[in-house]
């Protein structure tokens, strides 16, 4: 028995619209595991650049609080060095009054103008360690608002790939009409 033209034509177009149908799904499923992929690569990337970010302003917080404690360090020195100078300033300015048998106010006055001189320059150093401390402090902040600001650009969002969709009613036509065109084709070759 001999299938007809019309019958044979008509199964060619559906097995040729449904294999393309297929390899369509296939190669849709291919794209959307490729950009599953790329979009966890990206989110690994950003992972690692945030750690990186994270590290960085660590690094920066911890060198402005190191350079703050070799400031004050270093007020503190000068402070110290200032009492010695004063308190030997003072002992030779008393060991010369009594040399020189002077006493009474003018002795008092000249270690008085001695000790404000000393706490003048105390107060000086002592207000620039404090401004030295808010300095750090804002800077501190200033470095996190940044690190902040940097961490909110590395981490945008990352879109998902749209799912591909199974054989759906535009495939189901698509054969149907694969298979209508086989039967045209092979109609018009058996007439």
């Amino acid at each position: 028995m001999c299938l007809p033209l019309a019958a044979i034509g008509a199964g060619l177009g559906v097995a040729t619209a449904g294999a393309q149908a297929i390899g369509a799904r296939q190669q849709a499923k291919m794209q959307y595991q490729a950009q599953l992929q790329q979009a966890e690569m990206q989110r690994r990337y950003q992972e690692q650049a945030a750690a990186a970010e994270r590290q960085r302003v660590q690094q920066e917080q911890a060198s402005m609080r190191m350079q703050q404690a070799q400031q004050q360090e270093a007020v503190g020195r000068e402070l110290e060095q200032v009492s010695r100078k004063s308190q030997a300033a003072l002992a030779r300015a008393r060991v010369a009054a009594g040399e020189a048998g002077v006493a009474g106010a003018s002795v008092q006055a000249l270690m008085g103008d001695y000790m404000r001189q000393e706490a003048g320059y105390r107060a000086a150093l002592l207000r620039q360690q404090e401004l030295g401390a808010v300095g750090t402090g804002l800077g501190l902040e200033q470095a996190g608002l940044a690190s902040q600001q940097r961490l909110i650009g590395i981490r945008q969002p990352i879109g998902q790939p749209a799912r591909p969709r199974g054989l759906g009613i535009q495939d189901i036509l698509s054969v149907a009409s694969g298979g209508l065109r086989g039967y045209t084709t092979g109609r018009s070759l058996e007439t």
